[in-house]
């Protein structure tokens, strides 16, 4: 069931108009100061914690907001000081905070006290479906299409909080115009530097690299045999999943898992979790296994003890090139989503002619690409072809780079009343 969609939020939005107008007001009186403050619409990590790191090694004063216990633990865990960014305090830290560093959206620190801040947003992915104001669905409202007015307002709203936007990090020119123009921000915002949330995807050799991530699936899920699949859904904006499943779908997967010795994780998009739970008659039903957001709070890290992503729309598929590793495509709705949605370029520009439309063709090229050496080399060089069109550094430091460029910044234009 999906937990939330644009319309919904939308709507929200516009009841808010009033609290964002108060909170204005107040920064507009309250002094910035120096302090950091940190947030993540995913939890302690992403790019978030990377820059987090690098700020904490230099002494920078900072905190991490945060709003439920878990990520407070989590937080707590690292050593990292948190406070409730829907308290007072929270609110008070945000409008005082000098910089503020997000991966989501400003809903990450207090949403209502971010006018004057410096604000670095480090985004969650690369995008290959449309984002931002280059999707009609960003300002999409439940009660049909909405007035002309209402929509208007929803892109006058949408422009005014993108245009806080100090600094975004680009993994390539190529996404960089992507970027410029989902948040209609000016290149100088826009900044080449790679993704600080990929770093562990190349720190390091592959050997360590992959006993990390296996550590991480480990603890999470239990021990696991030698070939590991990952299946990653994206979000399909608040409507139903369409590739859950079906008895016969999961007779055939766990069939092909058993064939292999595999374990299938499941990551469904943590803002629209579908149903991936095979009928507990099944035989080795325990070859599937979930590692959302609830299990595994950043799955970036795990990457490299993957033997294979299955998966549609999610930005994890430039990702895995990076490791790398071979990339199935299963997209039952390609024409729906590119109506609704539309991608940068064409589906086809990234998976090929022979992506799946349904379970059946999936779990038959799953069972070639893990039977046949070559169909697993020619899926893994596809995978590294097209993480080089969109990754320009994969040395690692691209949460340095960030981090250089927002003090660098910083130096030349301080902030008007921080002390």
């Amino acid at each position: 069931m999906a937990s939330f969609s644009f319309g919904a939020g939308n709507v929200a939005k516009l009841l808010r108009i009033p609290l964002y107008g108060l909170g204005r007001i107040a920064t507009l009186i309250i002094p910035r100061g120096k302090q950091w403050v940190f947030g993540c619409g995913a939890g302690i990590g992403d790019g978030a914690l990377a820059v987090w790191n690098l700020a904490a090694a230099d002494e920078v004063d900072a905190v991490w907001l945060v709003d439920n216990d878990r990520d407070e633990a989590d937080a707590h865990r690292l050593g990292i000081a948190t406070a409730r960014k829907h308290s007072i305090r929270g609110f008070w830290l945000t409008a005082r905070g000098g910089v503020l560093v997000v991966t989501h959206g400003l809903g990450d620190v207090n949403r209502y006290a971010n006018g004057g801040a410096f604000i670095a947003q480090l985004w969650h992915g690369i995008p290959l479906k449309r984002i931002g104001l280059d999707s009609p669905e960003t300002v999409r409202l439940p009660f049909g299409n909405g007035s002309r007015v209402l929509r208007a307002l929803m892109k006058w709203l949408y422009r005014s909080t993108t245009s806080k936007i100090s600094v975004i990090p680009a993994a390539s020119q190529l996404i960089r115009g992507r970027l410029e123009s989902a948040f209609a921000l000016a290149d100088d915002r826009v900044i080449v530097t790679g993704e600080p949330r990929v770093d562990p995807l190349s720190v390091g050799d592959a050997e360590t690299r992959t006993a990390r991530a296996r550590g991480i699936l480990t603890e999470a899920v239990g021990e696991l045999p030698a070939t590991v699949l990952l299946y990653a859904p994206t979000w399909r904006d608040g409507a139903a999943d369409p590739a859950v499943p079906t008895t016969p779908d999961w007779q055939a997967i766990i069939a092909m898992l058993t064939a292999n010795d595999a374990v299938l994780l499941v990551r469904s998009h943590p803002l629209g979790a579908g149903q991936y739970v095979p009928p507990s008659d099944l035989p080795d039903g325990d070859r599937v296994r979930l590692v959302g957001s609830d299990v595994v709070r950043d799955i970036t890290p795990a990457l490299p003890a993957v033997t294979a992503l299955i998966t549609d729309y999610s930005s994890l598929l430039f990702d895995v090139g990076l490791t790398p590793t071979p990339v199935v495509y299963l997209a039952p709705d390609v024409q729906q989503y590119a109506k609704t949605r539309g991608f940068y370029g064409s589906y086809r520009d990234v998976a090929g002619d022979d992506y799946a439309t349904g379970w059946p063709e999936a779990t038959a090229q799953l069972g070639a690409l893990l039977s046949d050496d070559a169909v697993f080399a020619e899926r893994r060089d596809r995978a590294a072809q097209l993480s080089s069109r969109v990754h320009d550094f994969r040395d690692g430091n691209n949460a340095q780079r960030v981090y250089r460029e927002i003090q660098r910044r910083l130096s030349l234009s301080p902030r008007k009343g921080t002390s």
